[in-house]
């Protein structure tokens, strides 16, 4: 399974890449604003360095919602980078647009995706990768995790080569489960992903260690 991280930070997508995990970038608008990204031309310029850490994947995403407007949009991101992911939202006009792009060479991601009819549309549609939002499933009382093994069962069967991207991850929890549900792909914050190396016994016995070390090597 790949690690992308979700995050418009450099700082962090740096520590990622230094910690050699990283397979891909994510973010969003929101993400942006969060970083004090604002403006198209600071925008496409924030994706640019992104793309000069990670060799990975950038997924990208189109703000517009009209087929002509994400086509537009998404050009104009697919031309920042050859990594570039043009991230499309889950509607009518969108799997038009994802259609389109696979047919011009764009690959995509299909973003805000909730259940397994909205993944067989984005993978027939040629969707490079979809984007189930598991925290935002639990967060209704359903549960991402089902739905991701779900879409995995259903694009194993079909034989679909579109990626599944898990994302709304919240906790290090979500990763493991993800990679047992069959996703191909995790994107998550960066505390989840380093919550994957905490355990109290590696705590316990790192001490132990050293503290055996110090006994036997005395200063």
């Amino acid at each position: 399974m790949k690690f992308f991280i979700d995050t418009a930070s450099l700082d962090q997508i740096q520590e990622a890449q230094d910690l050699g995990i990283l397979d891909g970038v994510t973010t969003n608008p929101s993400l942006m604003a969060k970083e004090g990204i604002s403006g198209k031309d600071n925008i496409l310029r924030h994706y640019a360095k992104i793309c000069e850490i990670t060799d990975g994947d950038v997924s990208a995403e189109v703000i517009a919602t009209d087929f002509q407007g994400i086509l537009e949009e998404g050009q104009v991101l697919a031309d920042i980078a050859p990594n570039i992911v043009v991230k499309v939202p889950m509607i009518k006009e969108g799997i038009k647009a994802i259609r389109w792009f696979a047919d011009n060479g764009i690959k995509t991601n299909c973003t805000l995706v909730f259940s397994p009819g909205q993944a067989i549309l984005a993978a027939k549609a040629g969707a490079t990768y979809i984007s189930p939002f598991l925290g935002r499933v639990d967060d209704i009382t359903w549960d991402g995790i089902a739905l991701v093994r779900q879409i995995a069962e259903i694009y194993a069967i079909q034989g679909y080569d579109t990626e599944i991207l898990a994302a709304s991850i919240r906790n290090a929890k979500h990763i493991v489960d993800s990679a047992l549900a069959g996703a191909d792909i995790v994107t998550a914050p960066l505390d989840s992903i380093m919550g994957l190396l905490k355990h109290p016994l590696t705590d316990i016995g790192l001490e132990k260690f050293i503290a055996d070390y110090q006994k036997s090597n005395p200063q």
